[in-house]
């Protein structure tokens, strides 16, 4: 039955209900009346007055919740609908034999992505993309919250990047969309959508050789399709794409924000420990004029790793080249009782100047 019409049927039997109780209590008060002077007074109009009303209760009661369920169900069917074609990525429909000139870079390849949790009151799903090599890798996808409450909203991307081969940086640190989501509950962030990729294999990991970096950290066009493809995510360049690593991932991130900033507009590396040298040179050879702009943070008790930031400050600062020109920053204030607590709070710090610099124009 329509919702309207559940709506209108609610108010004549709230009447009649009413009015049978009201009638009941009259005669109720005169069989009291009678009892008081011994009179003789008959009680069945009574119960089937109150009887009567109870039912009248009873259906006015199904009715209200039958037009509040319907509109809860009504409303999480057209949100669940709206999430399910966000995510889906866009058939493309092939071009005629004539138009399709040959190529020999590997063509971008979508799976479909398929939800594997909702960590951070968010949404997580997992795809193959093919990777520069032609083999496909797993990139994990966060959606925020905020994803499906606007379904014309894009949002910028923040690349997660791993420290080790064959996982993706969320197996590492699965608490790591935490502080993302808090840095967005607490207004110091606009929502991200965080992506997760499976580093490309390699002898020594996913960030060595730092010395040439330009190449370890190569523009993966066929994930930037991909991407763009199946989220709703902002164009892909310095002005809305920023990376972050953290612990094992934040020389992924800072090498990647120190010799690509045409590709990154920002880049957070927290807890990292860094070699100084390498970094230098690999951010003396930065593609493009975008200026790198670099945030190395570190708990307040961790000293190895505040250090390690000062000596990467310093030869930055002092190195040729365009590393010479890099904007760094060392966050030292963390503190609190316990490790993860320590990483939420460095992360909230990362997700917040990620926002803060890719808010900034490029130089």
């Amino acid at each position: 039955m329509p919702r309207s019409l559940l709506a209108v049927s609610v108010l004549p039997v709230a009447v009649v209900g009413i009015w049978l109780l009201r009638s009941a209590l009259l005669r109720w008060r005169d069989l009291r009346v009678a009892q008081t002077y011994e009179l003789a007074a008959e009680q069945r109009p009574l119960l089937l007055r109150v009887g009567g009303a109870m039912v009248c209760g009873m259906c006015a009661t199904a009715l209200v919740v039958a037009v509040v369920m319907g509109g809860y169900g009504g409303r999480d069917a057209q949100e669940t609908a709206s999430v399910d074609r966000s995510v889906q990525p866009q058939p493309v429909p092939p071009a005629p034999p004539s138009q399709v000139a040959p190529s020999r870079e590997p063509q971008p390849v979508v799976t479909r992505f398929q939800e594997v949790g909702q960590p951070a009151g968010g949404q997580l799903l997992e795809g193959a993309v093919a990777g520069p090599d032609g083999h496909p890798r797993t990139v994990r996808v966060w959606l925020p919250a905020e994803y499906k409450e606007d379904p014309k909203a894009r949002f910028p991307v923040i690349v997660l990047h791993a420290g080790g081969a064959g996982t993706t940086a969320d197996a590492e640190l699965p608490d790591v969309f935490d502080g993302v989501a808090s840095a967005v509950k607490l207004g110091r962030s606009q929502p991200f959508v965080v992506l997760a990729p499976q580093p490309p294999p390699g002898p020594a990991g996913p960030c060595e050789p730092v010395a040439a970096a330009p190449q370890a950290v190569a523009d993966d066009a066929a994930l930037r399709t991909a991407v763009a493809a199946a989220f709703r995510t902002l164009p892909a360049d310095p002005g809305n794409w920023g990376a972050l690593g953290i612990e094992a991932g934040a020389p992924c991130a800072a090498v990647a924000g120190l010799a690509r900033p045409d590709l990154y507009g920002a880049a957070a590396a927290v807890s990292g420990r860094y070699d100084p040298a390498a970094f230098a040179r690999a951010g003396a050879d930065a593609s493009g004029t975008v200026t790198a702009r670099l945030l190395l943070a570190a708990a307040r008790a961790d000293t190895a790793g505040l250090d390690s930031a000062r000596k990467l400050q310093a030869v930055l600062h002092g190195g040729r080249g365009r590393a010479a020109q890099a904007e760094v920053r060392i966050s030292d204030i963390v503190q609190d009782y316990s490790p993860e607590r320590v990483r939420l709070r460095l992360v909230r710090i990362a997700v917040q100047y990620l926002a803060e610099s890719l808010a900034k124009p490029a130089q």
